[in-house]
């Protein structure tokens, strides 16, 4: 459970933003977490693209959106393990645009959490309260406390016990227009690339080398397993899926060395989406919207404090280009600013001219 802490509450918002059937995305997330811990014995991270999921939320994507954006990054991935683009890609991202976009993300999501949180402000204030005290707290994490409030208030409500119970249902068969897979990639899909490259693919890569040196897994093969599970989870109700390498340290760090934790997780959300989906789909329906914007705005905190990472004056043009072209339109426009701010205006403000190598 050790990078729970952001799938939750990216996937309620998912489940209660954009009315994503839990059935479906459980099963997915827990069948790749099942073949990722079976094919790499690893604990390698499944966890939603942020990019898209602070997008898709934000906006108030509708389902069928959600499944196109999955299918084309799935499509993306594939090619780009298939030719190495991914290489090229990160070679010419500096750390300054991944910033601004993840920077972006935060105040998105903040201000989607804001929204929720002003409908019951007195539970908004406690639980910003809980996410405050418990941000970095490993006995009881925000998110887990959190969530556990609004099943408590929900008993007292009596919402509970209107639930329908363990009930067998298989994930939904979805689909798309090919008209959707354009619109997700502009409103979001393009400024995700650089972001998972960097930090889904390369630094998850080096951290795998870090912690397991003989056990060394390549950028491509990543890249494929991305593809994959997209591709085939945009047809069973799942949401755009990578890996991480903030999950991973998280994982790491609670103590999972082996596949075997991929395994066990991916079991307990395979059963929750088989024989719970119904009552998880009733039971978010009437979860507390302001403890939901309070686990929202610790994903958007933790995403925003990218901005104190950046300490040469070199760096803050690129970044606050992305971050407010991004802000103003969409992070596809945002991201192409920050690479026009990095390899053309730095350069001439700078007096050294230079090509972007590409």
């Amino acid at each position: 459970m050790g990078d729970f802490g952001t799938l939750f509450p990216l996937a309620v918002g998912y489940m209660v933003t954009c009315g994503l059937d839990p059935s479906g995305f459980l099963v997915v997330m827990g069948l790749a977490n099942i073949v990722t811990g079976l094919v790499y014995r690893l604990p390698l991270p499944v966890e939603p693209m942020k990019v898209l999921a602070v997008t898709a939320v934000a906006g108030h994507w509708p389902p069928y959106l959600v499944f196109a954006s999955t299918f084309t990054m799935g499509l993306v991935w594939l090619f780009f393990a298939a030719t190495g683009l991914i290489d090229r890609v990160a070679k010419i991202t500096p750390p300054s645009v991944v910033r601004g976009i993840q920077a972006s993300l935060g105040v998105l999501l903040a201000m989607e959490a804001l929204r929720l949180i002003d409908g019951d402000l007195l539970l908004g204030v406690a639980s910003v309260l809980v996410v405050l005290l418990l941000r970095d707290n490993a006995r009881a994490p925000a998110a887990l406390v959190l969530m556990g409030m609004g099943v408590v208030i929900l008993a007292v409500r009596g919402d509970l016990a209107s639930l329908p119970g363990i009930r067998f249902s298989l994930p939904p068969l979805t689909g798309f227009a090919l008209g959707d897979m354009w619109h997700s990639l502009v409103q979001g899909g393009f400024a995700q690339i650089p972001l998972t490259a960097t930090n889904a693919v390369i630094a998850t890569s080096a951290l795998i080398s870090e912690y397991w040196p003989d056990r060394r897994i390549s950028e491509r093969r990543l890249s494929l397993n991305m593809g994959i599970m997209n591709c085939v989870g945009a047809f069973l109700g799942g949401f755009p899926l990578c890996s991480g390498a903030g999950g991973l340290a998280g994982q790491y760090y609670f103590g999972a060395r082996t596949g075997g934790a991929n395994i066990i997780e991916g079991v307990l959300e395979v059963t929750l989406g088989l024989f719970l989906g119904s009552s998880l789909a009733r039971l978010f329906e009437r979860f507390p919207g302001a403890i939901i914007g309070a686990m929202m705005l610790l994903v958007g905190l933790q995403l925003t404090t990218s901005l104190v990472l950046v300490k040469r004056d070199r760096h803050l043009l690129p970044l606050l280009a992305t971050l407010s072209v991004s802000l103003a339109t969409n992070m596809a426009f945002g991201f192409l600013a920050g690479l026009f701010a990095h390899h053309i205006l730095l350069p001439r403000i700078s007096g050294d001219e230079k090509k972007p190598e590409l």
